[in-house]
């Protein structure tokens, strides 16, 4: 006999209904049609539908048909009889408490952008230009810590709820990308790509520097969404270049190009009559001095960014956590990680070159993945392969793990590439006869979901027996909470500064109860160029993005910490403190291209 619930309903097909506890259930027969943990109240609970409809083109046209183009801008509040001289602190009560004041000055900026004021009467005046948007940038780690229905269907009504609720729709850019895109599926996905455009009266953007590429699909597809009133948190908004930098502002503010002025007699034919390309030259033109003699371009870029820009260096870390001690630690490569270093930088490839010289940094035998290149070292390769003495950041990186844990301390090992991460990870297993899962935690782009919660929660567990986790700066950069690691390693070096600032985050962040020591590792004189590069970065972001309130010289001041107990052990090792070339503890950033002298600075 047939027991599935689709047979079961003495009415015919059941007709869904949202049961808080329970989830979406039949009213008639009461059967579990979806079960509370796949739901997000609240749900339209349509006439009739089929459980086994895959698609959107069968969804049923009733509750297409009732998706309506109704002005859903978030105008005044609902109406409610609130005291005069209530703000929108009065809406939830006990929330202005529970923030840090950076936190609460941010949130007072926000609504004034995107709404005006912050009273409640002034709120059901609407102004006169619709709003505008807004830049939150707070330093990283200043924030404290399918059942039976299809997943097509499951969005919709979400989607549909979203509309009759005035409520809040979460989605991933990657989503918000294919539904809202101009790639996406005709037909009934118009109406769904008209929806997300034309409705949303407030647009959020959750580490908004990630659409910065005007070239990209997900920055055309945001840029088409029709409200004014747009917000972008990030801590680290200045990625790369000024060019990325541009596009941001104009995804946050479309009336951005207005503020550059006239003054810069460019023609037409220059941007081949483009208006876009007649803005971009403007931007060009505006801020090409920026970070060299003059300073009138960045007066300037600054007076622009003031009104919509809200910047917090991150004090509050300095007044709550024990501190931050960074150090450029410089390595002397064992001769055959020399020789194999000359041989990749020959390469004409510069990313090939960059990637194979932070493989071999890290351990020789890592050079085995261009075999065809190195073959006339393959039999010493495979020799040395489980020698982790053999490479010098690798016997780094083991030294201070077997210190860290003699001192009670766990330690984050952050790479941008794979390879070097899994091998380090068998040379611990095998060392120290600790098990993966346990002692040693794993996470890269690839790992499930449900496992990297897991190794989050275990690493961050005071009584779990983890020691170390070796993790992708990529997979894990963003929005995750590492506070159980007081040591942190930067295996290799980025063109990206924020990307490993947000590394570093992950640990030095509200909720930890340690000193956090950061070690970045260098072998070559690439890695030094490249890390030159991204202090060249992070310095014109500092000079652009300096705090309104005098920040600026706080920032800067590392908390005073003790001696770093397990260097001074590694360094006073009669054998191992051969291989360190240099330490440099502190670095002030600003100074950095000076001391290496690699970066020409006009």
């Amino acid at each position: 006999m047939d027991k599935s619930p689709a047979a079961c309903c003495g009415r015919g097909e059941h007709q869904p209904i949202l049961d808080e506890q329970i989830g979406l259930v039949c009213k008639y027969c009461y059967a579990v049609i979806l079960d509370i943990k796949h739901v997000l109240p609240p749900f339209y609970t349509p006439p009739s539908w089929r459980r086994d409809r895959k698609d959107f083109d069968d969804l049923p046209s009733s509750i297409i048909s009732q998706i309506k183009f109704q002005d859903s801008a978030c105008g005044s509040p609902n109406s409610v009889n609130r005291a005069k001289g209530a703000t929108v602190w009065d809406l939830i009560a006990g929330v202005e408490k529970e923030m840090y004041p950076h936190q609460r000055e941010g949130f007072e900026f926000m609504w004034k952008n995107i709404a005006g004021d912050i009273r409640i009467e002034k709120l059901k005046q609407p102004l006169p230009d619709g709003g505008r948007g807004c830049i939150i940038s707070h330093a990283p780690g200043t924030v404290g810590g399918g059942g039976g229905m299809s997943r097509d269907y499951i969005r919709l009504l979400k989607l549909y709820s979203w509309l009759k609720g005035r409520s809040v729709l979460g989605v991933s850019y990657k989503l918000f990308e294919k539904l809202a895109g101009e790639k996406g599926k005709k037909g009934q996905n118009e109406q769904i790509r008209k929806v997300l455009r034309e409705l949303p009266g407030l647009l959020v953007l959750d580490e908004g520097h990630t659409p910065r590429n005007n070239q990209s699909l997900i920055w055309k597809t945001l840029t088409k969404v029709a409200t004014q009133r747009r917000i972008i948190l990030s801590g680290t908004p200045f990625q790369n270049n000024l060019t990325e930098l541009y596009n941001t502002l104009c995804l946050v503010n479309p009336k951005f190009d207005n503020h550059l002025g006239s003054e810069y007699n460019i023609s037409r034919s220059e941007t081949r009559g483009r208006k876009g390309n007649l803005d971009r030259k403007k931007w060009i033109n505006l801020t090409s001095s920026i970070g060299k003699n003059s300073g009138d371009g960045l007066k300037k870029l600054k007076a622009m960014l003031d009104p919509f820009v809200h910047v917090h260096k991150g004090t509050i870390l300095q007044e709550n956590l024990l501190g931050l001690r960074d150090t450029l630690v410089f390595l002397h490569p064992t001769e055959l990680q020399k020789t194999l270093l000359e041989n990749a930088s020959k390469s004409q490839h510069i990313f090939h070159r960059i990637r194979m010289v932070s493989l071999i940094s890290v351990h020789p035998s890592l050079a085995a993945v261009e075999m065809r290149t190195f073959s006339a070292h393959k039999s010493k390769l495979e020799e040395i392969e489980s020698d982790f003495e053999a490479g010098v950041k690798t016997k780094f990186v083991m030294n201070l793990i077997w210190l860290a844990d003699a001192l009670g301390e766990r330690v984050l090992v952050f790479s941008q590439y794979i390879d070097p991460l899994v091998y380090i990870k068998n040379r611990i297993t095998s060392h120290f006869s600790w098990s993966e899962g346990k002692e040693v935690l794993y996470m890269d782009g690839q790992l499930d979901v449900n496992q990297r919660q897991d190794s989050i929660s275990s690493f961050n567990d005071d009584t779990s027996e983890a020691k170390v986790l070796l993790a992708s700066e990529r997979a894990c950069s963003e929005g995750i909470n590492l506070v159980g690691a007081s040591r942190v390693v930067l295996l290799d070096t980025v063109w990206n500064p924020s990307i490993e600032k947000q590394a570093i985050s992950r640990a030095y962040r509200l909720g930890q109860k340690k000193v956090v020591y950061v070690y970045r590792l260098f072998t070559s004189g690439t890695e030094v160029k490249i890390y030159a590069q991204q202090v060249q970065k992070q310095r014109m972001s500092q000079l652009i993005f300096s705090p309104r309130d005098g920040q600026a010289c706080q920032s800067d001041k590392s908390p005073v910490v003790s001696g770093d107990k397990v260097l001074e052990a590694m360094l006073g090792d009669q054998k191992f403190g051969r291989s360190f070339e240099r330490i440099i503890h502190q670095p002030k950033e600003s100074d950095l291209i000076e001391i290496f002298g690699l970066v020409d600075q006009q």
